[in-house]
């Protein structure tokens, strides 16, 4: 699927003043014989210097553009094969093959054209019945794919671009092409993954549908076969959708936008592999259940969910040593989710059930686990504070240690200094030592980044404006002139500038609002219920260079809508503004 991002009139402008003194692009990342370590040079062409084109063998993976061997000036997007880069951009989504790659370094535009013997074309192609569009090889030895945009019409294989090898049958979506046969015929428009073996001639079309809600839905359900139960998405993992569902005996199946057209289904229980139009789901008895589909993988799993009254954690690493439990704290919106912040010292902890050991979780890993009941101690190596997190349902763990740090402040050539050597200090907030604030600054364009006690030790920095989740050592933050409010939270790195404000209560906490489905359709739904809202809420849709797209004005809500059917497939950030709160958000659209 071909996925596009916005690129503003003040970017071209940034890009022809700005990149004129380019010696030679090279492009580097995972897909790329050098990695992420070392660029793979491009040709610079002899008639247009902004044009540089290069011959490759790429694998699975990702890669950027980049200039002089260095970060400061590189482009990426989300297209594939063809897009056009932004500066500080995601990273370029690759197949593996042979490529003939161009790239405009004057416009960000680019594009890999595979080398491969096998093409499609027709009157339902890009290309008509004049040229072919060449096809990616499978890892099955006579196999091909492609994820192409399609039109109502007719279309064919061939190999070479020439007709004296060409397969064609009258079946749709799917049958065995022959020499000479059949014109294809494509009765609807749309994406589609298109694969043909060329040894048998059997060719597959598969429509790619955009999934903007997953659901549960059967006679096992609360809804029955007549209404879906939805599942929330992973806010880290787009393919991860789950939800606590109570279920009776019978059948279920997942399925995507409320529809049959994309359904998930298999004889396993409690876990398995769904498969598209696959069997109903048994479920043999009642429960609460935590359900949990992968819609890339199929994966699916119905863990029961058990109340406990208590969870703590115990052991000579804890104040209470392995006599006293010292008690976590149940999440409000899932039982099953429980946290705790404390001191440990080197040694041995386990999680517990009620205060007693019938029920408890160990493993021998740190700081992240799946602990099993009756598990291994888990080895704390070494003294400090530490955030725990752990989940009864999973038996998943986290422990994440606690920095807190005497100041923070903002560096670059974008900050009120305009030095990479002299901070502007922001503020600590005496409630939460991890939160550090400034109600006002003054940025010029340029970049930025945030560190800690005036070192560069530590620091933080992303490809993101306005919002972001800052890492260590990671690149500028490319900042835009204007007055702000910045707020930044060191344990996680997410940061954030917004409109000037006048406390420093009106900076949340980005976990404390939700917005989904992520990837995003037409419609993205915005969970406000955390806030106590108190008048207008503003939501401003930008692109991630800050440009502001669309803004709507609603009334306080707890939960509200944007749509965003108009814009293109591409990354975005959702700033909401209250007379009480300011956050970003981070979202993509994909069609």
């Amino acid at each position: 699927m071909k996925l596009r991002l916005l690129l503003s009139a003040l970017f071209c402008a940034i890009l022809v003043s700005g990149f004129s003194q380019i010696t030679n692009v090279g492009l580097i990342g995972s897909a790329t014989p050098g990695g992420w370590d070392t660029d793979t040079d491009m040709i610079q062409d002899g008639v247009d210097p902004n044009v540089w084109t290069l011959t490759i063998t790429l694998i699975d993976g990702a890669a950027k553009f980049r200039a002089d061997d260095s970060w400061d000036v590189n482009w990426g997007d989300l297209a594939f094969p063809c897009g056009t880069g932004t500066q500080g951009g995601p990273d370029i989504p690759i197949f593996a093959g042979e490529y003939n790659i161009t790239f405009n370094s004057e416009t960000g535009e680019y594009c890999f054209d595979v080398i491969s013997p096998i093409g499609i074309l027709g009157s339902a192609t890009p290309g008509g019945w004049d040229e072919d569009t060449n096809m990616y090889k499978d890892t099955l030895e006579h196999g091909y794919f492609i994820e192409i945009d399609l039109v109502a019409g007719a279309a064919k294989f061939r190999k070479d671009d020439s007709w004296d090898v060409n397969w064609g049958a009258a079946d749709w979506p799917s049958g065995i092409g022959t020499q000479g046969g059949d014109d294809i015929p494509v009765p609807n428009s749309g994406t589609y993954r298109v694969t043909l073996d060329t040894m048998t001639g059997a060719y597959n079309f598969e429509e790619l549908i955009a999934i903007t809600s997953v659901g549960l839905i059967g006679d096992a359900t609360p809804g029955g076969w007549d209404e879906d139960t939805d599942l929330t998405q992973d806010p880290n993992d787009g393919s991860i959708w789950r939800a606590n569902i109570d279920l009776v005996p019978g059948n279920c199946k997942f399925r995507a936008n409320d529809e049959w057209a994309l359904n998930w289904g298999s004889l396993d229980w409690p876990t398995g592999i769904g498969v598209q139009g696959g069997d109903d789901i048994p479920v043999p008895e009642a429960g609460f259940y935590q359900v949990t589909l992968n819609t890339t993988t199929g994966e699916y799993s119905f863990l029961p969910v058990v109340y406990y009254e208590t969870i703590g954690l115990i052991g000579d690493a804890t104040p209470g040593g392995w006599a006293e439990d010292t008690d976590m704290e149940m999440n409000e919106a899932d039982s099953a989710l429980w946290s705790l912040r404390l001191d440990l010292t080197a040694g041995n902890v386990k999680f517990r059930a009620n205060n007693n050991w019938d029920v408890n979780w160990g493993a021998a890993d740190w700081p992240t686990g799946v602990g099993t009941p009756g598990g291994a101690d888990i080895p704390v190596p070494a003294a400090g504070e530490f955030f725990v997190d752990f989940n009864t349902t999973t038996g998943e763990y986290v422990f994440t240690e606690i920095v807190v740090y005497d100041t923070i402040g903002i560096v670059g050539e974008g900050s009120p200094t305009a030095s990479w050597d002299i901070d502007t200090d922001m503020e600590k907030d005496p409630e939460n030592e991890l939160h550090f604030f400034l109600n006002t600054i003054t940025l010029s364009e340029g970049p930025i980044k945030f560190r800690a006690n005036h070192a560069w030790t530590v620091n933080w920095g992303a490809e993101e404006f306005p919002t972001g989740t800052g890492t260590q050592d990671g690149p500028n933050i490319p900042a835009l002139a204007g007055t702000y409010s910045v707020s930044l939270y060191t344990d996680t790195g997410e940061y954030a500038f917004g409109d000037p404000i006048s406390t420093r209560d009106e900076l949340v906490e980005p976990a404390q609002v939700a917005v989904f489905p992520n990837p995003v359709g037409d419609i993205l739904n915005v969970d406000l219920s955390k806030l106590d809202l108190r008048g207008d809420v503003t939501l401003t849709v930008m692109d991630i260079n800050g440009k502001k797209l669309m803004t709507n004005v609603v009334g306080a809500n707890n939960n509200v809508t944007v749509d965003v059917a108009g814009l293109q497939n591409g990354n975005y950030i959702l700033h909401i503004t209250t007379p009480g709160y300011i956050v970003g958000k981070r979202f993509t659209i994909a069609k």
